[in-house]
C-alpha cells in the first residue's frame, strides 16, 4: 500500500505488471527476491565493526583481487535469497568463477531469468565508511526452465529486461529499471519498506562535473587525456567553463550521483595492463549501469560507441566505460573518432576539433 502518498516497491513492480497482462509475475518475484538480499545486505553494512564483518577474508575472487568478509557475506545472501524461488536458471557473480546453479539435491526449481550481480561493489572502500552497493542485471534464459549454460548469459545489454543496484548510504536506496524509465526507492527502516522516493529520475544534457582515476593519466589513451586536459584548463581553455573533478572509487555511487545531478563517469580503456580492454565488467557492472543512465536520458559507452550494443565474449570480460551526461560522452567518443596519433601533447589551445571554441 503507499506510504504518505507515495508507492512502495511492491505496488510499484505490480502496476508494471499490469502493462503487461501476459505476464506471469515471475519478474516481479525475482526483483523482490533481490531486493531482500539487498536489505539483507544493507544490514550487515550498517552494523560494520560491530558486526566482526570488516576486513579482509584471507581470499581472491576469479579476477585474482583480494577479497572483503563483506564481498562473501553479500555474494552468500544474493544466491542463497534468489536459489529457491523458481525464477532463476543460473546466476552469474563476481566473486565466482563459474555460473552458480541452483542446487539439484533440494530440487529447486529452474526459472525462466538468469541473475548477474556485483554483490558488493566499491567494497575496498567498507573500512573507511564511504558507500557501497550492489549492482545487478536481469537476462531472459535462451532454455527456460532448464540448467543455464555459460554461454546463456553471453547476452548484450540490449538484452536486458531488468537492472538496479542498491547503495548503502547514509539512506539505503534501490535504484531500478524494468524499461520504463528509472526510478528510485529509498528504504524505510522501520516499516522495511522500499518507498519511491525518486520517480523518473533525469540526467541534464550537460555538465561541469567529471569523474575519473587520475592517477592512471600515464596510460590514458590520446583521446582521454584531451579530454581531461581541456576540462582542467577551466574557464580559460577551449571549453571555457570551470570544471570539477570527482573520484569515490565506487561505481554504485559514482552513479548514483550522476543520476541525482548529472556529470560524466570515465574508466577508460588504457595501457596499463596489456591486453586488457578496460577494468569494469562488462557483464554485471557496465551493462546494468548502462540500462540505468540510458533509462534517464543519458548515454553509456565504451569511449567509442554505445555499451550495450557489444556483443560479450566472456562471463568475466572487462571493458572500458564512459557515461552520464551526453553531451559529455559524444564529446569524448568524438575525440577518439578524430584523434589517430599515438601521443596528445598538452598544452591543448593550439588543437582544435569537432568541439573546439573560438579564443
Amino acid at each position: 500500500m503507499p506510504i504518505a502518498g507515495k508507492a512502495t516497491l511492491t505496488q510499484y513492480i505490480i502496476e508494471e505488471r499490469r502493462r503487461h497482462p501476459g505476464a506471469t509475475g515471475a519478474l516481479n518475484a525475482l526483483i523482490t527476491d533481490v531486493s531482500l538480499a539487498c536489505k539483507a545486505i544493507s544490514r550487515k553494512v550498517a552494523l560494520g565493526a560491530l558486526g566482526d564483518v570488516l576486513g579482509s577474508a584471507s581470499t581472491q575472487n576469479v579476477q585474482g583481487e583480494e577479497q572483503k568478509t563483506l564481498d562473501v557475506l553479500s555474494n552468500d545472501m544474493f544466491l542463497r535469497a534468489n536459489e529457491w524461488g523458481g525464477h532463476v536458471a543460473g546466476m552469474v557473480s563476481e566473486e565466482m568463477e563459474e555460473p552458480y546453479l541452483p542446487p539439484q539435491q533440494q530440487q529447486y526449481p529452474r526459472g525462466k531469468y538468469l541473475l548477474l550481480f556485483d554483490p558488493l561493489d566499491g567494497s575496498s572502500n567498507i573500512d573507511v565508511n564511504v558507500a557501497v552497493g550492489s549492482i545487478f542485471s536481469i537476462l531472459r534464459a535462451p532454455t527456460p526452465e532448464a540448467d543455464a549454460k555459460p554461454e546463456d548469459f553471453l547476452q548484450p545489454g540490449t538484452e536486458q529486461v531488468g537492472a538496479g543496484y542498491a547503495i548503502y548510504g547514509p539512506s539505503t536506496m534501490l535504484v531500478l529499471t524494468l524499461g520504463n524509465g528509472t526510478h528510485a526507492f529509498t528504504l524505510d527502516p522501520q516499516l522495511g519498506e522500499w518507498v519511491l522516493s525518486h520517480p523518473n529520475l533525469s540526467i541534464p544534457r550537460q555538465t561541469s562535473e567529471f569523474a575519473i582515476n587520475a592517477s592512471n593519466s600515464r596510460f590514458w589513451e590520446p583521446a582521454v587525456k584531451r579530454y581531461v586536459d581541456e576540462c582542467l584548463a577551466g574557464k580559460e581553455g577551449p571549453r571555457g567553463i570551470d570544471f570539477n573533478m570527482r573520484w569515490i572509487a565506487s561505481l554504485v555511487a559514482e552513479t548514483h550521483r550522476i543520476l541525482m545531478r548529472g556529470g560524466v563517469f570515465m574508466y577508460p580503456r588504457d595501457s596499463k595492463e596489456a591486453g586488457r580492454d578496460g577494468r569494469l565488467r562488462l557483464l554485471y557492472e557496465a551493462n546494468p549501469i548502462s540500462f540505468l543512465i540510458e533509462q534517464a536520458g543519458g548515454m553509456a559507452s565504451t569511449g567509442r560507441r554505445r555499451l550495450m550494443s557489444v556483443e560479450p565474449e566472456s562471463i568475466h570480460q572487462r571493458i572500458g566505460f564512459v557515461f552520464g551526461s551526453p553531451e559529455e560522452v559524444a564529446r569524448v567518443e568524438a575525440y577518439h573518432s578524430e584523434e589517430p596519433q599515438d601521443t596528445y601533447q598538452a598544452p591543448l589551445f593550439g588543437k582544435r576539433g569537432l568541439f573546439a571554441t573560438a579564443a
